[in-house]
């Protein structure tokens, strides 16, 4: 079961690995209420999706996940699944999330200060102040700026996808409920083996963040950046199935 992070799409996050995920693994992938076209919700808290996906994998699928991955704020949503123990997940393998947490009163003034930036960005209506922003970060040396395309690409903030659909609404509450909904210490749950895919290049904080949460994780090192190894799908299908103990 995939995962989006933060305001993507979940065809834009995944549909790339699908074909050659789907080779190896009965492949679900979770839309977020508030981030699909198709439907009409609002995101309203990570952990009512929570408490969502928790119904669906004990109605749909007798309780149990033979692995899971989280993009990003998805590997939040991953580790309060494994957390909470009301369903089982064999392989929880989190793609290099920050696991950023802040307490509710300031998780609200840093929404705030992102969403005239943020909102405007995700939806593709950027104003002179994001534009010049988005310049700036595209300017950078050239294997970044690639980088910096592909993953703009996957959030659909390259123009490929309408967004107008997207309501402040769903955006400020996901962004929010993400930095102050808490994820547990030292997790650990008898048959789960949390896999992290640690970016090194995001710094040595991010490594000490997963060793804080989880009582015997096993890093996946990358000399890699946020969600790059994501962007390969020939790469990051091999490396889930290494984790999973399918090569």
């Amino acid at each position: 079961m995939l995962f989006p992070g933060t305001c993507c799409h979940w065809e834009g996050n995944f549909g790339h690995v699908l074909e050659d995920l789907q080779q190896h693994f009965y492949t679900l992938v979770v839309s977020y209420s508030g981030f699909d076209e198709t439907e009409s919700g609002t995101f309203l808290s990570e952990l009512d999706k929570v408490k969502k996906v928790e119904t669906y994998i004990k109605n749909q699928l007798g309780g149990k996940l033979f692995a899971a991955y989280g993009c990003s704020l998805g590997g939040s949503v991953v580790s309060l699944l494994v957390e909470r123990q009301n369903i089982h997940i064999t392989h929880a393998i989190l793609g290099s999330s920050d696991m950023d947490q802040a307490p509710k009163w300031l998780a609200k003034i840093e929404t705030a200060i992102m969403m005239p930036l943020f909102y405007p960005m995700i939806t593709n209506q950027p104003g002179p102040f994001a534009r010049r922003m988005m310049k700036k970060m595209m300017s950078k040396e050239s294997a970044q700026s690639e980088y910096l395309k592909k993953f703009m690409k996957m959030m659909g903030m390259d123009g490929s996808r309408d967004f107008s659909f997207l309501s402040k609404g769903s955006v400020k509450n996901q962004f929010c409920t993400d930095l102050y909904t808490k994820v547990g210490d030292n997790i650990l749950v008898d048959g789960t083996t949390i896999h992290v895919f640690y970016a090194k290049k995001m710094g040595a904080k991010y490594l000490k963040r997963y060793h804080k949460h989880f009582a015997s994780p096993v890093i996946h090192e990358y000399n890699l950046q946020h969600e790059e190894l994501l962007l390969d799908a020939k790469r990051w299908t091999a490396e889930i199935c290494k984790a999973c103990g399918l090569s």
